[in-house]
C-alpha cells in the first residue's frame, strides 16, 4: 500500500523487494501460489490490508505548504519513538517529504473522505477551504480536526524499490476526541471502523 497521490487512487505497496521470486522449492505449485506472480496480483493481495488513512503535511525550502494522502505509515521502534511514512519516487510531495526536518502526520477520521481524495489528486490546490493552521513555532500545517497529529523529526531515509521511507521521530502529539471513527483505506475504498456491536 502506499501513499495516495495519483489523479485516481491506487494501491500499489510500498516495495516488492523479493517477493516476486520463488523459494527454493523448484518451481512447485505451491511456490507458484504463495509468491507474486505479477505486479497485480501483488497490489490485490495488499487490498486486503486496512490501513488508517492519513494526509502527511510539509512545507517545501520555499515555505509554501505541500501534502498529500498517505496510507504507509505505521511505527517502528518505541526505542527510540520512531515513524515510518513512505513516499513514493513519482510523487509530487517526494522532494518536499525527503528534504524538510520536519513534517506532521494528520490522522484523519470518517468526516474526512473528501479531504483524503482532494490530497490524492494532481494538479488541484489541495489546501483549497482553509481548513488547516500552522504549527506554533515551525509553520508547518496541520488539520486541527484530525483524530490525531503528530509532529515529526526527519531521523533518516531509506531507499526501498520504487518508495522512500522516511524515519522520523515524534516530538509533539495531539489527540483528537475519542468519537472520531478513523477512516480506513481498504479493497481500494474508504471505510470507517466502527466498536464491535455498534
Amino acid at each position: 500500500m502506499t501513499a495516495l497521490d495519483t489523479t485516481a487512487v491506487r494501491d500499489r505497496p510500498a516495495g516488492t523487494g523479493d517477493a516476486g521470486r520463488s523459494g527454493g522449492s523448484g518451481g512447485s505449485a505451491e511456490a507458484a501460489q504463495a509468491a507474486p506472480s505479477s505486479a497485480q496480483s501483488f497490489r490485490d493481495a495488499m487490498a486486503q490490508l486496512a490501513a488508517p488513512v492519513s494526509v502527511i503535511t510539509a512545507l517545501d525550502p520555499d515555505g509554501r505548504r505541500r501534502g498529500f494522502t498517505a496510507s504507509s505509515v505505521s511505527s517502528v521502534s518505541l526505542d527510540p519513538p520512531l515513524i515510518l511514512a513512505g513516499v513514493a519516487l513519482t510523487s509530487s510531495c517526494h522532494a518536499t517529504l525527503t528534504t524538510t526536518p520536519e513534517f506532521v502526520v494528520n490522522v484523519l477520521g470518517a468526516q474526512h473522505r473528501d479531504l483524503a481524495r482532494r490530497f490524492a489528486t494532481q494538479d488541484v490546490d489541495r489546501f483549497a477551504g482553509g481548513a488547516f493552521d500552522a504549527w506554533e513555532g515551525s509553520g508547518t500545517p496541520y488539520l486541527p480536526d484530525a483524530a490525531l497529529l503528530v509532529r515529526c523529526r526527519t531521523a533518516r531515509i531509506v531507499r526501498a524499490g520504487d518508495h522512500d521511507l522516511v524515519l522520523a521521530t515524534p516530538v509533539e502529539f495531539r489527540h483528537g476526541t475519542a468519537d472520531n471513527a478513523p477512516l480506513l483505506w481498504y479493497r481500494r475504498g474508504f471505510h470507517t471502523a466502527r466498536p464491535h456491536g455498534a
